[in-house]
């Protein structure tokens, strides 16, 4: 344990951002080691993207992330582009293709992604230990001091990649928050993002009976709308959508779902109504709805279920607005446990956008997740990990 291991740059936390990070600062001829507490390597990466990872999006741009500066993301994605890392992915002849809105997944597995980070750091010559404690990191004259189960490590540069407090099952912890703070940097309240909203009592009760059916939506909330799918569960919503929508939601506001974003459902109802006007109106709306949403969206929403010919004047736009303005309360979310990001982080004003580094601290860096910096859902959060990582690789 009296051990001291000298290194150049002293990196923590070995996800996506720590491990890109490590293996561009190597490539510069700098002795690398990148440190984590976890049992196995890019424990993220590998179930992200439902094992296949969501590794970047073909449409990433500054107005996919939420930031108290909205401007600060804006250097490190220009300089390390998705079209940066895809050339990388073909380099290493990866399959991949396209899901949705430019939504990149691996053909095969999440471990390919892994692995070509492994296998860039192993080319360059940066070390990666897991399975290592971290305690407490001091500074003086210049040097770094990390206290970890493997001994001391001492660097002129280190690099906090511990990402944020979301899927604490994989290893996340406040430790890159503690650093920070330590070094007089405020954090943004934290809170999980892209994450399941659990109902009141009342609505899950009922709601809760549509477990596993999923439909094409748009949420709004705070003047923020995604239009993609939701799906009903045990304990409350959760699906593209509203993942999406909870990163602007606020405890206590209403989210505005349409359950026909794509087309003009009154219209639809009136054509119905001139070709079967003897047809119940659940008989009309099972032709878009899965049957069981439509019986208990028809006693939840108090419409009324009767021939379409008995509906006059603003009847059926009044039974449509019910689909079209449907209107909840979340009482919360599922937290951390089961949120893809963390919203807020290391405040922003606090480094320069060009290199990552700390403006006050010198040789210190935070990367990734740990900043405040969240993406969309959808390729977003981890193409914010390659650039904020590149861009510290290249001067750290």
């Amino acid at each position: 344990m009296n051990q001291v291991i000298q290194r150049d740059v002293l990196i923590i936390g070995a996800g996506a951002a720590g491990l890109f990070c490590a293996a561009e600062a190597a490539k510069r001829g700098r002795k690398v080691e990148v440190i984590d507490h976890a049992k196995r390597l890019g424990g993220k990466i590998l179930m992200s993207g439902g094992g296949r990872c969501n590794f970047t999006n073909m449409y990433a741009s500054p107005e996919n992330f939420l930031s108290q500066n909205p401007h600060f993301c804006k250097s490190a994605l220009s300089r390390y582009t998705q079209w940066d890392f895809i050339a990388l992915v073909e380099q290493y002849k990866i399959a991949y293709h396209e899901k949705t809105l430019g939504q990149l997944f691996c053909d095969n597995t999440a471990k390919d992604i892994v692995d070509m980070l492994m296998q860039e750091c192993t080319k360059a010559g940066a070390i990666v230990t897991n399975r290592c404690e971290v305690g407490e990191v001091a500074y003086q004259d210049g040097v770094y001091s990390v206290h970890t189960a493997k001994g001391e490590y001492q660097a002129p540069a280190l690099v906090i990649a511990t990402g944020g407090l979301s899927m604490p099952k994989l290893g996340a912890t406040p430790f890159g928050y503690r650093v920070a703070e330590q070094f007089g940097l405020p954090i943004i309240p934290t809170r999980a993002a892209l994450v399941p909203f659990t109902l009141h009592d009342h609505d899950k009760e009922v709601l809760g009976e549509l477990s596993g059916i999923s439909v094409d939506a748009s949420a709004s909330c705070n003047n923020t709308q995604f239009n993609e799918n939701i799906l009903f569960t045990h304990r409350g919503l959760s699906g593209p959508a509203v993942l999406q929508i909870s990163s602007f939601w606020e405890p206590g506001q209403a989210v505005d779902f349409d359950l026909y974003p794509n087309g003009d459902l009154l219209n639809m109802l009136n054509d119905e109504q001139n070709n079967s006007p003897d047809a119940l109106l659940s008989t009309a709306l099972c032709k878009i709805y899965p049957k069981r949403l439509v019986q208990t969206a028809i006693d939840y929403l108090n419409i009324t279920n009767k021939p379409l010919k008995q509906y006059q004047g603003k009847q059926l736009e009044q039974a449509v607005s019910s689909f079209s303005q449907w209107q909840i309360k979340p009482n919360g979310t599922e937290g951390y446990r089961t949120a893809e990001v963390t919203l807020g982080g290391v405040d922003t004003d606090y480094l320069s956008s060009k290199t990552m580094e700390v403006k006050n601290q010198k040789g210190l860096y935070f990367i990734g997740e740990v900043v405040d910096v969240t993406g969309w859902l959808g390729g977003y959060n981890f193409q914010w990990a390659w650039s904020s990582a590149w861009v510290a690789g290249q001067v750290v």
